[in-house]
């Protein structure tokens, strides 16, 4: 058990680096480059990643057996917690939770609203990654990382 904890700890810091934004050279289009921790076993999860990189993303993926340091550091609320926890942005950072879908990533990085980051709760079947379907309804909610604020709506799909 301690040893597994420990494996956890510099992952965990490397989290917190990065939601706080480290001090080191970004890249230049750091706002298409997404930092993803997902379990080694969870396939759904790595076709998210493969889908965000066939759409332009840049994709650093961290394999942890454990993610829930990963997800109270990056402050995503237990009833928005999925299968896999991912950052995006430079000056601006912002939680993706779950399997967000391509058009969400995309309204968040070009309204930056004031927001923690954006959740896809649980796995939600026609979700990118989860046999993904462009008809499929499920709700993208913003969280703030306040355990008392209740989630917002960000985007429906699949509503016409």
């Amino acid at each position: 058990m301690k040893n597994a904890i420990l494996k956890q700890m510099p992952a965990a810091a490397l989290v917190l680096s990065t939601l706080l934004g480290a001090a080191h050279a970004a890249p230049a289009d750091s706002d298409k480059t997404i930092t993803v921790y997902k379990t080694p076993w969870c396939g759904c999860c790595e076709v998210w990643v493969e889908a965000m990189e066939e759409a332009g993303y840049t994709m650093k993926v961290t394999d942890l057996e454990d993610l829930s340091n990963v997800k109270k550091q990056a402050g995503v609320p237990d009833a928005m917690g999925a299968c896999h926890t991912a950052v995006i942005g430079d000056e601006r950072k912002y939680v993706l939770e779950g399997h967000v879908p391509i058009e969400a990533v995309e309204k968040l990085m070009s309204e930056k609203p004031d927001v923690k980051g954006i959740a896809v709760p649980g796995m939600p079947m026609g979700s990118l990654g989860m046999g993904y379907d462009p008809e499929a309804e499920y709700t993208v909610y913003t969280f703030d990382g306040y355990a008392d604020t209740q989630p917002g709506v960000f985007l429906e799909t699949g509503k016409k």
